[in-house]
């Protein structure tokens, strides 16, 4: 059994990125970048205006200043006359800025009439002008490799005037939930020793959110020879295998034994942590294994702290970045830890984190209510409220 950081070491040396392709912009959001992209073109393209006024001299730009009007400017319109002395050009904003002029009044300072415009009153230092290329220059990297399209990274793409983007491949990832007592949710009811299978649905929900496809989903029994196969048929179209359940020593836990007539090399086997010491990593046939506890508070915690790096790994992005640990109050106390390293479930409220009342591994309502996990290192003191631990959104 080796520490968290240990398996996270592991984790972020032995896991390369998958290969790329070429998508279009519209199929672009939420993938991760396999290259930089520069600039085509500069931003803005002109000077132009950043406020609907007038364009002028600065030599002629004093309250009072009463000048001709020679023409429009607007955006995506015909290039616009030059301005001279004791001339002005009705602009808007976005639109380029005529030759000559160096200067936008606002509107909102001038009155026109009769061909005319009088610097009605007097105005502040803004040249309300947006320099060619001030955002950025044509050739200049607007985003690194490895950058998540996320909506504010589009918009620098596109910008970029990009019609397309080299991207990761999304991981195609296959769900196996094991365990005699689990059927479909909605037909539990029926049998007084069954229970809904939910925690596939919570892991598929987070395996989405980072980026992966899934591929395919099984439910099996704790039947050997059947697992088998259904472990046969996962790894077919899969990158990765995430499978739920029989992770103890149990007589009937075969989830690693169902990849070892897949050669099932493992990683790690277990981690010092709670809750989730039995999650494990290996590869089988060429793709990722990650095995994840069956009780459903453990097995979130686990995809959180191992499938989400696992995830940002395979498509180009440090693992790292999904561990981003940040210091926050307590607002209650938290109880001493033991040997293993805690990942304790807390609540935001006004006061700071407030640690869950349940915080059972087989928890399912409290799940709803966990907003954080608190680090606690192995054979931590109790905290006092107040207190500042390092917690990361769950």
């Amino acid at each position: 059994m080796i520490r968290f950081d240990a398996a996270q070491a592991l984790l972020a040396e032995a896991v390369t990125p998958l290969a790329s392709e070429r998508v279009s912009l519209a199929a672009a959001a939420g993938r991760v970048l396999a290259e930089p992209v520069h600039a085509a073109l500069p931003s803005p393209r002109h000077d132009v205006s950043a406020m609907d006024g007038f364009a002028v001299r600065d030599v002629d730009s004093a309250p009072g200043a009463r000048l001709r009007l020679t023409g429009d400017s607007y955006a995506g319109g015909s290039p616009p006359s030059a301005v001279g002395p004791g001339e002005a050009v009705r602009i808007f904003t976005g639109a380029p800025l005529p030759p000559g002029a160096d200067r936008v009044i606002v509107q909102e300072n001038c009155a026109s009439a009769d061909g005319f415009v009088t610097l009605a009153r007097s105005f502040g230092p803004s040249r309300h002008v947006r320099d060619r290329g001030s955002d950025f220059v044509a050739g200049e990297r607007l985003l690194p490799a490895g950058r998540r399209l996320d909506p504010q990274a589009m918009v620098a793409l596109a910008g970029a005037d990009r019609a397309d983007a080299r991207v990761h491949r999304r991981p195609r990832f296959a769900l196996i939930a094991t365990g005699d007592e689990l059927v479909a949710p909605g037909s539990a009811a029926a049998n007084p020793q069954a229970i809904p299978e939910s925690v596939s649905f919570g892991v598929a929900a987070l395996a989405a959110a980072y980026g992966a496809e899934p591929v395919a989903r099984y439910t099996g029994t704790d039947d050997l020879p059947a697992l088998e196969r259904i472990a046969a048929e996962a790894l077919g179209p899969a990158d990765l295998v995430v499978v739920t359940g029989g992770a103890s020593v149990g007589a009937r836990d075969f989830a690693k034994a169902m990849f070892a007539p897949h050669g099932l090399d493992l990683l790690f086997a277990r981690v010092a942590i709670k809750p989730g010491k039995p999650v494990w990593l290996g590869r089988a046939e060429g793709r990722w294994v990650l095995g994840l506890p069956g009780n459903p508070t453990s097995a979130l915690v686990t995809a959180r702290l191992f499938l989400a790096p696992l995830l940002l790994a395979l498509q180009g992005q440090a693992p790292g970045e999904a561990l981003e640990w940040i210091d926050l109050p307590l607002a209650a106390p938290l109880d001493p830890t033991g040997e293993r390293e805690t990942f304790v479930r807390a609540a935001w409220t006004a006061a700071g984190l407030r640690p869950l009342t349940n915080q059972d591994s087989g928890a399912q309502a409290a799940l709803a209510g966990a907003g954080w996990l608190v680090r606690c290192r192995a054979e931590s003191p109790e905290c006092r409220a107040g207190e500042t631990v390092s917690a990361l959104r769950f």
